[in-house]
């Protein structure tokens, strides 16, 4: 996906992801944030910023953010687009086949007291999650990771494949290498928090679900057919079946009947 289109695919879905965050995790990190100084925040794979647009109003200001992706596009919109706390951006790959020694690099973690990410850890891998909560640990640093698929998903109205598509497309997740190692997928909040626990850590999770209205037809549109090609790519042999479900699918998207559920969780961890 090129940086532009991946721009828009993340403000199609930021109202969603909006809707969905958990308010009271929100709210249990500002708790644990030191309230005396001004607040160091570290923010991977940020995209266009919709980390900083959403914690920046809720957090104790003054606030200095370091925004890390690998599109220098994306950190540019994402500046451009953040305002009432002070930006600094590097581009960096954490996808890259060394990105456990990216994440040791000096500049990303001392001195912050948030470490967080927004729809990040599913595509993450295990041993990635292991070394995210040692770096945070070492830091004494609190961490609030949002949106992360947990591989539920329900639609109405129902299809009979419903359920085949979706585990085909978790089967993607899992089998899936975006440079992290094999994603941990839906089993990455239970991956993080086992992770976090084991270095010491209170970990609290609560359900971020999207729920989809049939007026976001262009977001349901967009997801069905990512799911339709990921289980096309998974299970080639079941091509026939999948493009009859993706079909059947989008006229009820495009007849306004259509509502989808995404199960995502949230989570937060801070040290006692």
């Amino acid at each position: 996906m090129s940086a532009d289109s991946f721009s828009k695919w993340l403000a199609l879905r930021e109202p969603a992801d909006t809707a969905a965050r958990s308010a009271a995790l929100t709210e249990a990190i500002v708790a644990a944030l030191p309230p005396d100084r001004p607040l160091r925040i570290l923010d991977l794979g940020s995209g266009t910023g919709s980390n900083v647009r959403y914690l920046s109003s809720r957090l104790p200001a003054p606030q200095h953010w370091l925004l890390v992706d690998r599109d220098p596009d994306l950190l540019a919109e994402a500046s451009g687009r953040s305002a009432n706390c002070q930006i600094e951006t590097l581009g960096r790959n954490l996808g890259a086949p060394d990105s456990l020694a990216n994440l040791a690099d000096p500049p990303l973690f001392p001195g912050r007291h948030l470490v967080t990410a927004s729809a990040l850890l599913d595509l993450v891998s295990d041993q990635w999650l292991r070394a995210l909560a040692g770096h945070c640990r070492a830091i004494g640093a609190a961490a609030l990771f949002t949106l992360n698929y947990n591989g539920r998903s329900r639609c109405a109205p129902s299809e009979a494949e419903d359920d085949a598509i979706r585990d085909l497309m978790n089967r993607h997740q899992r089998t899936s290498d975006n440079g992290f190692g094999l994603a941990a997928g839906p089993d990455a909040v239970d991956c993080a928090e086992r992770w976090f626990a084991a270095v010491g850590y209170q970990v609290r999770r609560a359900a971020s679900d999207w729920i989809l209205l049939p007026d976001e037809r262009e977001l349901q549109r967009q997801l069905i057919e990512g799911w339709a090609q990921a289980a096309g790519e998974i299970s080639p042999e079941q091509t026939s079946m999948i493009h009859d479900w993706l079909a059947r699918r989008l006229a009820h998207v495009e007849a306004g009947r259509s509502r989808v559920i995404v199960g995502h969780e949230d989570l937060a961890a801070w040290l006692a």
